[in-house]
């Protein structure tokens, strides 16, 4: 089976992202994706927000999710659904410049507040950050766009070994079955 390639991390105009849900999907669909995750803001949506994103079709599957504004730890967090798992990926600490310490004890801190980091990115928006990607942080590292804007959309991804269903592609990437992708 062929790996499916995909994009968890991705804003539409529904919080601070420049382009409606339908021209994200577009925009990913032209470039061959198999998955993507919407993530907007978790402050900025409304609660029509569940039933505004697409879920996709046969040729992309659409993720719902949110990126959750950790407040007592200034932390974002994505948060991705698939029918009966949940992916929580530790966004941009390379944004944050948070150290290697500071990166374990935020994955610390959050997995106690009932946030069990699954993943942590080793990208700010698409651009790969290599200190973390270092075997330290036990965790999968996922390279994701962080896309808010048309530049940003394809410049980095995953290549998952999963069966096209929302699930089986989550539980693939916790357990660290995937490939990591940049454009040149």
């Amino acid at each position: 089976m062929a790996p499916l390639k995909g994009n968890l991390h991705a804003h539409t105009h529904l919080s601070d992202g420049l382009l409606s849900p339908q021209e994200v999907i577009a925009r990913y669909k032209e470039l061959g994706y198999d998955f993507l995750a919407i993530t907007d803001h978790d402050d900025w949506i409304t609660e029509s927000y569940w039933q505004t994103i697409p879920r996709g079709d046969p040729d992309l599957l659409v993720f719902v999710g949110v990126e959750i504004d950790h407040q007592r730890l200034g932390q974002h967090v994505g948060k991705i659904l698939g029918e009966r798992e949940t992916l929580y990926v530790l966004n941009h600490p390379a944004r944050y410049r948070l150290s290697l310490d500071e990166t374990l004890r935020r994955i610390k801190l959050l997995t106690a507040d009932g946030l069990s980091i699954h993943a942590v990115e080793v990208t700010d928006t698409g651009l790969y950050k290599a200190e973390y990607d270092v075997d330290a942080i036990g965790l999968p590292k996922v390279a994701t766009d962080d896309s808010h804007r048309e530049l940003q959309v394809g410049r980095a991804w995953i290549e998952v070994d999963a069966g096209r269903d929302r699930d089986a592609i989550l539980r693939a990437i916790k357990a660290g079955d995937f490939r990591l992708g940049f454009a040149t």
